[in-house]
């Protein structure tokens, strides 16, 4: 084996061992493409070495008929074959975009996601596995950026895809890896794998940039990729550290009330624009509604905190609402402004 291919069960052990997944029961997150067939093989390969006990998830969207569940057939046959337990479960996303105004209904591909992890949370509890790993690489992470770049991001959109998410249960051990070399280590293993003929459909945004801002990433800056994997991983390293000041900020500008948050009624127009939106977006995030959140929205709810008038309202992403009182500002799910000027529920 060259030392291309070498490489990838190395950095796969590595990102274990950074993970904390030494002994721990891991579901693998298998779609049937290449990346997470790969991810699979690699981890099955590793497993005694690591102590790893492997589990596999595979969600079935009902979106592709029987390309859909050929997918499947060849996830379960993987797992089979690897002495892996499996287990499979359907969602429908199109079902979900059917719910709430239209406004607040996500696309089809945001539906998918959000429906995919809540289904690998459920295997994950079924099958007694703490943690979950994804197959995301070092390709994916680059184009998230360039997308985050395209429709505007602030610094923390920059730390890009995350080597775990917050709560700790999701873990990306290909995230250092370039699809170039899960392919050529694919191909020397002589593995199967399926292709989503939706990853290449240019009406995806992600499709698109595949297609045509990869090569002229590639033609202009050659190693393209890993200069903004690099990029998130130092804006990650810094969030982590920023975050830690926000939290101990945020003591100062909120208190949890309820199923929202009361915030103080002065003081939002003396703070730099830059901590407005930090703490701001942080109080988003704790109150689940953070996802939808752009810049703009930060920049009007920091000018409406500051210059704001008893009684007013400014509705946001997500089904929340910031509304100001006399006494001070709420933020919460649904919330009006009631007669005495204190926020009610609707």
């Amino acid at each position: 084996m060259g030392q291309s291919l070498a490489a990838l069960p190395a950095e796969v052990a590595r990102a274990v061992r950074a993970l904390g997944l030494l002994g721990r029961p891991v579901l693998v997150a298998v779609s049937g493409g290449v990346d997470s067939i790969v991810l699979l093989h690699a981890l099955a390969e590793l497993r005694e070495e690591l102590g790893l006990d492997l589990s596999v998830g595979h969600v079935h969207h009902g979106l592709r008929g029987e390309e859909a569940d050929a997918d499947a057939g060849l996830v379960e046959a993987s797992a089979r074959a690897l002495g892996c337990r499996f287990a499979l479960e359907h969602v429908e996303p199109a079902a979900l975009r059917e719910v709430g105004p239209s406004r607040d209904r996500p696309t089809l591909q945001e539906a998918a996601r959000q429906l995919r992890r809540e289904a690998l949370r459920s295997i994950a509890a079924e099958l007694g596995a703490d943690r979950v790993a994804t197959a995301h690489q070092r390709d994916d992470q680059a184009e998230t950026l360039l997308l985050r770049l395209f429709r505007g991001t602030g610094p923390e959109g920059l730390g890009g895809i995350p080597e775990q998410s917050p709560d700790g249960l999701f873990v990306r051990p290909l995230l250092n890896v370039p699809r170039t070399e899960i392919l050529a280590w694919a191909r020397d293993q002589g593995l199967r794998w399926r292709e989503d003929a939706s990853n290449t459909d240019p009406r995806f945004a992600r499709a698109s940039l595949r297609d045509e801002l990869r090569q002229l990433a590639e033609r202009l800056r050659p190693g393209w990729d890993r200069a903004l994997a690099d990029l998130a991983e130092a804006q990650r390293r810094e969030n982590e550290w920023i975050e830690a000041l926000i939290a101990e900020e945020a003591r100062d500008w909120w208190t949890p009330e309820g199923d929202g948050l009361r915030l103080r009624a002065e003081g939002w127009d003396d703070l730099p624009p830059a901590l407005a939106r930090r703490l701001l977006r942080k109080a988003w995030h704790q109150l689940g509604g953070g996802r939808d959140v752009t810049r703009q929205h930060l920049d009007r709810a920091h000018r409406f905190l500051a210059r704001g008038a008893p009684g007013s309202r400014l509705e946001w992403p997500g089904g929340l609402v910031l509304t100001r009182g006399p006494l001070g500002a709420r933020l919460g799910p649904g919330e009006r402004v009631g007669d005495e000027g204190r926020p009610t529920s609707r």
